[in-house]
């Protein structure tokens, strides 16, 4: 027998109770990951928008989005066909120069799909015609970026290879704000969205509770008919969701700082065990002050100590 879900309190006042659940989407992937007509029509809007195209049968759109494909906290992805077009579109709220080679396995993937659906087979003497690929990022950080920026896969080689015969590339579109204008003006979808993310945050820089910004943005929303009413009719989701949002945003910048903060003490570390070397050669100090004048424990100092020794002899 199914367990009953349990509703929120209409009459709660608590956002977290009303909008706590386990969210996988960012907005921009509610928005545009077509799982219904008017999603779709917002997503071909977006095509038409970056392509300068004017498609207008949402029929023409085949969704090839692949779950659990990156193996991704957040599940901000979104793949499409059209017009032998294999399209991937992927939202970041940080700076990530990894895409191209997150976008080359993604679309490895996709390509595996596609042949094993129509069963076709790659070691036939005949070639096996592809859609072509095209991966755009769409970027809404609060990090300053330019309006359009290209990674190459080929600026993670290890060793140089400017030959171009093994490339990947991916498109970062800033959305924020203020950017790429003309592109929010083509598309009333992604000009709401970047209105609404923009609105949510100026309300936490002014001084506004987190939860509370995102509540009186989603009113705001509400009141001005953002997304064809989507607001309205989806309140507590897209609260949800955004919540959702800033706890992953917040989970990452922390990842990050501890990962700094991790590579400064070890750098400093590293330069502590130098200096004391270079003080055991020159025997001018005692073993105690060449620990407190680096900041070791003496243990550390005797071992450096005796791995000189150690060198000296052999």
């Amino acid at each position: 027998m199914a367990k009953n879900k349990k509703l929120p309190n209409p009459e709660s006042t608590d956002i977290e109770e009303k909008a706590k659940r386990d969210y996988k989407d960012t907005l921009f992937r509610f928005i545009f990951k077509g799982e219904d007509d008017r999603s779709k029509r917002w997503l071909l809007s977006l095509y038409n928008a970056l392509n300068d195209s004017n498609y207008t049968d949402i029929n023409d759109l085949q969704i090839t989005t692949i779950k659990n494909a990156l193996f991704i906290t957040m599940k901000d992805d979104l793949s499409f066909l059209i017009d032998s077009e294999m399209n991937l579109y992927e939202h970041q709220s940080t700076v990530n120069p990894n895409m191209p080679l997150r976008g080359l396995m993604y679309f490895a993937k996709l390509y595996q799909s596609h042949i094993a659906e129509r069963k076709q087979m790659l070691y036939g003497s005949t070639i096996i015609k592809i859609p072509t690929p095209n991966f755009v990022v769409f970027y809404n950080g609060e990090t300053e970026q330019e309006d359009m920026i290209k990674y190459r896969l080929s600026d993670a080689f290890k060793k140089p290879n400017e030959s171009g015969e093994f490339e990947w590339t991916a498109t970062v579109i800033n959305v924020n704000a203020n950017h790429n204008p003309t592109l929010q003006k083509k598309c009333k979808a992604l000009y709401d969205y970047s209105s609404f993310v923009t609105n949510v945050r100026n309300r936490i820089a002014s001084g506004q509770d987190r939860d509370e910004a995102v509540k009186t943005a989603v009113d705001d929303a509400i009141k001005g008919k953002l997304l064809d009413g989507l607001f309205e009719e989806q309140k507590w989701e897209i609260i949800g969701l955004m919540l959702a949002e800033f706890d992953q945003e917040i989970y990452e910048k922390t990842v990050r700082e501890e990962g700094r903060k991790e590579g400064r003490v070890e750098g400093a570390q590293q330069k502590a065990v130098e200096a004391a070397i270079n003080l055991l050669k020159m025997k001018i100090l005692s073993d105690e002050q060449i620990a407190q004048a680096e900041g070791l424990q003496l243990e550390k100092v005797l071992e450096l100590k005796g791995q000189l020794e150690t060198e000296t002899v052999n």
